[in-house]
């Protein structure tokens, strides 16, 4: 048995290999390109439901975009705190706000893409930029580095949405790396022609796009996806393309509990399952590689097995994965958190199987 084991994780380091050095080196040792500022109409997209904190404070900056022709669409989904006062206060004082009132709606009742398919279809400008309610661009360029991407045949931007930096906080590390990791994937699936996903709280695409599919028709009764499941379905290799200059990325507050941070992760795994078949695939792949890398060595250890050989793929294996994540997180201003990778990865490989086990008998709770 030992002899199978011990195969089987040469097989897994392998893998891994693959994984990091030959797809997320396409992120990781990829040269920066230059920006290519274009004038092209931009509607800026927020949707928004009981977020009067973060909507009073963040909005100004995209208001504040250093960019000619832009429009900002606030989409209130029927809050119940101040938060459509304050976006009427908005539309009152900036000449560009477009403001959305969705009512409550029976059949669409706690449905995001609802909002934000009435947000987009009262949309004036051609092209659409996306972020949360509860973001804020890092820069006042964030609008001129996204659309800087389009060209005739890119239609679809990736780009990295951030969390904010908290001193002394270990969970914060913990949620930057896994964010860092995501990104990783995406941005490199991307670069290689295969796209699978992108994140709303910084993503753009043209009008069109959306309506070729019928916008959120397919998935509509999934909660979650308004994202990635809209990207994975309309993505390919000739429509899409990827950003991540610094100016272009957007931050957004971290949960500040591990209980929340698990809540939040659950929807975004549970998402996952409605992604094609050969994307399910890969990411299963290579969670179960990640996962079999950490089991497979400790058996083998125990029993003294090929010990030599055992200790220097574990090596050979870290070496190339904090290398490659190392460069990603210099691209994406996350160095600090490759101080603890060893430690860091082995709590979000296991928190990730325990998520996966917990929605098993369990259904997250979505947006309300």
């Amino acid at each position: 048995m030992l002899p199978v084991i011990f195969c089987v994780f040469i097989v897994v380091v392998a893998i891994q290999f693959i994984y990091y050095v030959l797809i997320f080196g396409k992120l990781a040792f990829v040269k920066p390109k230059q920006s290519n500022p274009k004038k092209i109409p931009v509607s800026v997209i927020v949707c928004a439901k009981n977020e009067a904190e973060n909507v009073a404070k963040y909005i100004p900056l995209l208001a504040e975009q250093n960019y000619p022709d832009f429009e900002i669409v606030l989409i209130d989904d029927a809050s119940f705190d101040n938060t459509l006062e304050i976006f009427e206060e908005f539309e009152k004082q900036y000449h560009n706000v477009r403001l959305v009132k969705v009512a409550n709606n029976e059949a669409f009742w706690g449905n995001k893409k609802f909002a934000l398919t009435l947000g987009i279809k009262a949309a004036r400008k051609e092209y659409l930029l996306f972020t949360d309610a509860d973001c804020y661009p890092t820069s006042k360029n964030w609008i001129t580095e996204m659309s800087s991407n389009f060209t005739m045949q890119k239609t679809i931007v990736l780009g990295y949405g951030a969390y904010e930096k908290v001193p002394n906080s270990f969970l914060n590390k913990i949620i930057r790396f896994e964010t860092l990791l995501a990104a990783t994937q995406y941005f490199s699936w991307a670069r290689i022609g295969k796209p699978f996903m992108g994140v709303g709280r910084n993503l753009a695409y043209k009008r069109e796009e959306f309506f070729k599919v019928d916008g959120y028709r397919d998935h509509l009764k999934i909660r979650s996806g308004d994202d990635d499941l809209f990207i994975n379905q309309v993505a390919h290799k000739k429509n899409t393309t990827v950003c991540y200059t610094p100016d272009s990325f957007t931050y957004s507050s971290p949960k500040t509990t591990f209980s929340a941070w698990f809540r939040q992760k659950r929807r975004h795994v549970s998402t996952a399952s409605h992604y094609k078949a050969s994307d399910k695939f890969q990411l299963g792949l290579f969670y179960a590689s990640q996962l079999s890398f950490f089991v497979l060595p400790v058996i083998l250890l125990i029993f003294q097995y090929q010990w030599i050989a055992v200790t220097a793929m574990i090596g050979f294996r870290y070496l190339f994965t904090w290398l490659v994540l190392g460069f990603a997180a210099g691209k994406l201003k996350e160095k600090d958190v490759m101080i603890w990778y060893p430690i860091i990865e082995l709590v979000v490989i296991f928190t990730q199987l325990n998520i996966f086990i917990t929605n098993l008998f369990s259904k997250p709770v979505h947006w309300k």
